[in-house]
C-alpha cells in the first residue's frame, strides 16, 4: 500500500527565554486567552484578572503547552484603540497570577507594542507573539533581542481597519504573497539580532487574507515550510469557517459559538499540511484532534528526524 502524500514536518528546538521547546515530534498547542472586553471569540468573558487567571489554569490542565495572553483586540471594524498602559494593566496581573499558581507554565504575550512586551517579559513570559511581525513598533525587535525570548512573527496584510477594503487575491497568489512577506519579516528579524532558533512564523489566517483565500493559504502551508522555520497556524473560530458553514445554515454565517467542529477540522488540516504549532480556543478537543493528526503523520512517514 502506498504511503499517504503528507508533507514532511521538520523538527526544531525552539529557544525561549529560559528554556527550549521541542517542535515537530508532536503538535504544540497554544491556548488563546483574550483579556479584552471586545474579543470576537469570547465576548469579554475573561476581561477581569481573576477570570483570566482561572481560565489560563484550566487551559493548562486541559493540555495547553503555551497560553497566549492578549490585551487588545484586532477585530476589524469593532476594535477600540488601547493605550500601552491599558494593555499592561489588563495582561500583567494575569501573567503574575498564573505564574504564582504554575511557575512552570509557558506563557506568551500577544502584542505589537514594545513596552507591553517588555513588561510581560519582565513578569515572566517566555514568548512575544507579534501580529505585525515587528512592523508596527520599531522598538519591538530590540526588546526581544535584549530579553533573548521566543518570537512569533505573523504575516499581516495591512491594518485591521483596512482589511475589508483590500483588493481580492487570486487563489494561486495567496501562498506566494504570504511566503514573500514572511521571508521579509524573517530576514529583518535576523538582521536585528534575533537568533533563528528563536523564531516561529505565523501565516496570519484572516489577517488581511479574506474569507476563502484562507483555504488557499491552508493548502499552501508546505510552500511556507520552505522558509526553514517552524509554523504556527491560528485557524480557530475564524470568520472564513463561519462563512463556509453558511451553506448549512440557510445562507447565514455560523456564529462564533458554532464554529467548534469546523475549527477542529481546520486545525487537523493545518497539522497534516505541516504546522508544528496550533493556536486554539478549545484546548482539550484540539489536543485530541492533534493527537490523531500526529498519529497519521507518524504512520505515513510525515514526521522528520533531527
Amino acid at each position: 500500500m502506498a504511503e499517504m502524500p503528507f508533507p514532511l514536518r521538520s523538527r526544531y528546538d525552539w529557544k525561549l527565554r529560559t528554556r527550549s521547546l521541542p517542535l515537530g515530534q508532536r503538535t504544540v498547542v497554544m491556548g488563546v486567552l483574550n483579556t479584552t472586553p471586545d474579543s470576537f471569540s469570547d465576548g469579554g468573558a475573561f476581561s477581569t484578572p481573576a477570570a483570566g487567571i482561572e481560565y489560563a489554569l484550566a487551559m493548562l490542565e486541559d493540555g495547553a503547552d503555551i497560553v497566549d495572553i492578549g490585551g487588545e483586540s484586532t477585530r476589524p471594524g469593532k476594535r477600540k484603540p488601547v493605550t500601552v498602559q491599558e494593555e499592561i494593566d489588563r495582561v500583567i496581573p494575569v501573567v503574575e497570577g498564573v505564574l504564582r499558581h504554575r511557575a512552570d507554565a509557558i506563557l506568551s504575550i500577544d502584542t505589537y507594542k514594545a513596552p507591553t512586551a517588555a513588561s510581560a517579559l519582565a513578569a515572566g513570559v517566555e514568548i512575544v507573539n507579534d501580529v505585525s511581525g515587528f512592523l508596527w513598533d520599531q522598538e519591538m525587535a530590540r526588546v526581544c533581542v535584549v530579553a533573548s525570548c521566543g518570537v512569533v512573527l505573523m504575516h499581516t496584510r495591512g491594518r485591521p481597519e483596512e482589511w475589508r477594503t483590500l483588493p481580492p487575491l487570486q487563489q494561486k497568489e495567496v501562498a506566494p504573497l504570504v511566503r514573500q512577506g514572511l521571508h521579509q519579516r524573517l530576514q529583518e528579524a535576523l538582521e536585528a539580532g534575533i537568533e533563528r532558533e528563536r523564531i516561529v512564523l505565523d501565516p496570519g489566517f484572516g489577517f488581511g487574507i479574506l474569507l476563502d483565500q484562507n483555504y488557499a493559504l491552508l493548502a499552501g502551508l508546505e510552500e511556507l515550510s520552505s522558509l526553514g522555520q517552524p509554523l504556527l497556524a491560528g485557524v480557530s473560530r475564524k470568520t472564513f469557517l463561519g462563512r463556509t458553514l453558511s451553506q448549512l445554515y440557510e445562507g447565514v454565517d455560523a456564529p462564533v459559538g458554532r464554529r467548534g467542529n469546523a475549527s477542529l477540522a481546520a486545525v487537523t488540516a493545518a497539522i497534516l499540511a505541516g504546522a508544528q504549532l496550533v493556536r486554539v480556543h478549545d484546548v482539550r478537543p484540539s489536543r485530541e484532534a492533534a493527537a490523531i493528526a500526529d498519529a497519521i503523520l507518524a504512520a505515513s512517514g510525515g514526521a522528520d528526524q533531527y
